[in-house]
């Protein structure tokens, strides 16, 4: 039967999602995990691949076990104990057996956040910007990008996809609390380092590096030099994963 797990992680401990040689990833830890408890081989496909340090709110990811295992209760509280302290499973439940984490996603939303005052309870998980950042001139920018467009100036070079187009629904700088913000960008799909490279751009906007209208220029020139830096990982959240179903 297939099974769709909802799943919460910490990506500081992990080298990213994907399964990589001789590296502890969240998708090895949960295959090792669901592995022993099926008594078989476990291979797990996830709605996206976050990088290393990215954490997530909410990833959905699919698996294939045996009919007849018993996923109740007392398999999600082991499956849970296997995966350590940095992996929450919230659910698994059965769909249907065509059903695919990945392709069957509509909808990613990714939160980054700021503070602009230090604080020991955002460590490594907040990124502290300069109490002047202009935020009002970075949102102004990110309506502009809204959109059926091509992120290539916003994408790490040389990956495997076979498009660079991407349609992206909503991003917007929105405020928390007097010292804490969140940008949230939702869209159908993103390319690898795309929100974090969009982050490191509008900062430089909010730096007042140029105007909020130069962030279509850097569009236009599908160049990833052209953009700002790529952010810090830790920050980063996939925050949802939206299906039809």
């Amino acid at each position: 039967m297939r099974y769709f797990l909802d799943i919460a992680y910490r990506g500081a401990p992990f080298h990213g999602w994907q399964v990589q040689p001789g590296q502890i990833t969240v998708q090895s830890v949960l295959e090792d995990a669901l592995g022993r408890l099926a008594r078989c081989p476990a291979p797990v496909t996830g709605a996206g691949r976050t990088d290393a340090g990215v954490n997530a709110r909410r990833m959905i990811a699919h698996v294939d076990l045996p009919d007849g295992l018993d996923t109740g209760d007392r398999f999600l509280h082991s499956l849970n104990s296997l995966c350590g302290a940095d992996i929450a499973v919230r659910s698994i439940r059965p769909v249907a057996p065509g059903a695919h984490a990945r392709f069957d996603a509509t909808e990613r939303s990714y939160r980054y956040f700021a503070h602009t005052a230090k604080s020991p309870f955002t460590q490594g998980l907040s990124w502290l910007a300069p109490a002047n950042l202009d935020f009002d001139a970075m949102n102004a920018a990110a309506a502009l990008i809204v959109g059926r467009r091509d992120f290539t100036s916003f994408s790490k070079l040389h990956t495997d996809v076979k498009t660079n187009i991407c349609d992206l629904r909503a991003a917007a700088w929105h405020r928390e609390g007097p010292d804490s913000w969140y940008f949230e960008i939702t869209a159908d799909r993103f390319l690898r380092n795309m929100v974090r490279a969009v982050v490191g751009t509008l900062v430089d906007i909010g730096r007042h590096k140029y105007s909020p209208d130069g962030i279509l220029d850097i569009l236009t020139a599908a160049d990833r030099c052209a953009a700002g830096n790529s952010m810090p990982p830790g920050p980063l959240f996939l925050w949802d994963v939206k299906y039809p179903y």
